[in-house]
């Protein structure tokens, strides 16, 4: 049987421990070499590298309506601290740095969160939307993911545009973060917008560049063990000239793997397995 944390025994501690958790985060921030992007700009830059649309509401959560709502009041809210921000040769952008005070004057609402491996309703929940829509944009530059964790437990499907399974990024402050280096010599910048079902993210830059990039989903499959079935990809990114269209390069980026709580569909092939691969 899995131990409990501290902080499930004695809830009451939960707020110690987030603030404590928090202040090593950011201080470990403060002295790790990386110089992090915080400017924000309101001119655009004309160039578009990739845009990706992620839908706003998911009916298949099991949950009322009303968290939807909720994490949708939150994106939005977050957004404030990201659209416009530029990621500048050498600078490293920090998800949770960037959203750090998105809440000092408005404060965000209740939203589904996995916690303690539990789907449930927390203060800011909802906002893995966002990190998971800005990898999925990262992935299309020649940014550096220096810092990327995965969902290890999926209680829902989840509503997907063009990427593939196991494009995502869970964050939560104090503990997890999504960040991405500039190792080039272009200004990158994030745009954010939303229309009445959609958010949109962009990135921009000060100059165009000669690539595009297409990532690829290989070697879907799903497999028991334990009386779980699980998830495993790999995620492939293929470099493209952009004026030829001809495929430069082609590199693994990572293999994903995670647990399905959910019902699959109907046919869906489950393979039996001994021992987890990754």
């Amino acid at each position: 049987m899995r131990r409990k944390y501290i902080t499930q025994i004695f809830p009451f501690l939960t707020p110690l421990r987030v603030a404590q958790r928090k202040l090593f985060f950011y201080t470990a921030m403060r002295f790790d070499r990386h110089t992090y992007a915080k400017v924000l700009q309101n001119t655009m830059f004309p160039h578009k590298l990739f845009s990706a649309d992620s839908g706003l509401y998911n009916t298949k959560t099991g949950f009322d309506m009303v968290y939807q709502e909720n994490k949708v009041f939150n994106l939005k809210l977050a957004a404030k601290t990201l659209n416009g921000l530029l990621i500048k040769p050498g600078e490293t952008f920090s998800l949770c740095l960037a959203m750090r005070y998105a809440d000092k004057h408005t404060r965000y609402k209740d939203g589904l969160e996995v916690k303690y491996g539990k789907l449930g309703t927390s203060y800011g929940g909802g906002l893995c939307q966002m990190s998971n829509l800005l990898f999925w944009v990262f992935l299309h530059s020649p940014l550096t993911i220096v810092e990327r964790h995965t969902h290890r437990v999926k209680d829902f499907p989840t509503m997907r545009g063009a990427e593939p399974e196991g494009v995502d990024a869970t964050v939560g402050e104090g503990w997890l973060d999504l960040k991405v280096k500039n190792e080039t010599a272009l200004t990158f910048q994030i745009a954010i917008e939303f229309d009445d079902t959609n958010i949109t993210g962009s990135l921009l830059t000060n100059n165009a560049i000669p690539f595009t990039y297409e990532i690829d989903g290989k070697d879907l499959s799903y497999f028991s063990l334990n009386n779980a079935v699980y998830q495993e990809i790999s995620i492939y990114r293929r470099e493209i000239a952009a004026h030829t269209h001809k495929t430069m390069s082609e590199r693994l980026l990572y293999k994903n793997l995670c647990l399905i709580k959910y019902q699959l569909p109907v046919g869906t092939e489950i393979q039996e397995r001994g021992l987890l691969t990754a």
